[in-house]
């Protein structure tokens, strides 16, 4: 059992370490809401009313959110646009000229973004929550907006000490969550901070939906064969218990 204990211990730590070694802009934890059904509903209708405009989910249906515990009548009456179907993928009306002529690329699909980012559900976190007013003697492009998390290189546009260029980048998303913007049917605070860890938490999942039972099923396979080793070995010690070697 003190075999078995250290292992887990040794398997729960492997993100956080994972999160240590990035480096870069220090990333700011997201709770763990995967398991939360109330935070995952919440997630998903922030991701459809505020992100899905221009964002696609394309991997994923709506049919899908039944697994969160929605019903396919919630499901129809507060996700869906009006000419979208249960069974539908989750896809923008964005067109890709509109998306160029606005933000000068195309918005990234967001179906897997949890897995695809360095960094993960924290990076996502740390990007929705971290605008923030540019360092006086940066120059912010019109129609961009300073963020910290957001990858570049900010020194054609700083005009302070050139050994003090500010960690970030532009991009051209404006702050897609708001405090108190929203409300929500549990009666949770409605923080920016509480918006971002629920739509982390949806997006997460919607990235692999099926991690959490594969991952029950991952820790019983190996408590079944840490049990099976020490039943062989049991076994062994039993056999050769008289054999003189």
């Amino acid at each position: 059992m003190k075999l078995l204990k250290k292992l887990l211990a040794m398997l729960a730590l492997l993100p956080a370490l994972a999160i240590a070694n990035e480096g870069g802009y220090p990333l700011d934890h997201a709770p763990d809401r995967s398991r939360d059904l109330s935070s995952l509903q919440n997630g998903a209708r922030l991701f459809v009313n505020y992100c899905l405009n221009c964002h696609a989910a394309s991997m994923m249906r709506y049919n899908r959110l039944r697994d969160i515990g929605l019903t396919e009548d919630q499901i129809r009456d507060n996700l869906l646009f009006a000419s979208d179907k249960v069974g539908d993928l989750m896809k923008t009306n964005l067109s890709k000229e509109d998306a160029k002529a606005w933000f000068g690329a195309a918005p990234p699909d967001l179906s897997v973004i949890t897995k695809a980012r360095e960094g993960g559900p924290a990076y996502i976190y740390s990007l929705l929550t971290g605008y923030h007013d540019a360092p006086r003697g940066l120059e912010v492009p019109a129609g961009k907006y300073y963020n910290p998390y957001m990858p570049g290189d900010l020194s054609g546009f700083w005009k302070g000490d050139k050994d003090k260029v500010p960690a970030g980048g532009f991009i051209a998303m404006a702050p897609p969550l708001v405090a108190d913007k929203v409300s929500f049917d549990d009666g949770t605070k409605s923080t920016l901070e509480q918006q971002a860890s629920d739509v982390v938490a949806f997006l997460d999942w919607a990235a692999e939906p099926k991690a959490g039972e594969r991952k029950r099923t991952g820790f019983a396979v190996l408590i079944y064969l840490v049990l099976f080793a020490g039943l062989l070995y049991a076994s062994y010690r039993r056999v050769w218990k008289g054999v003189k070697h």
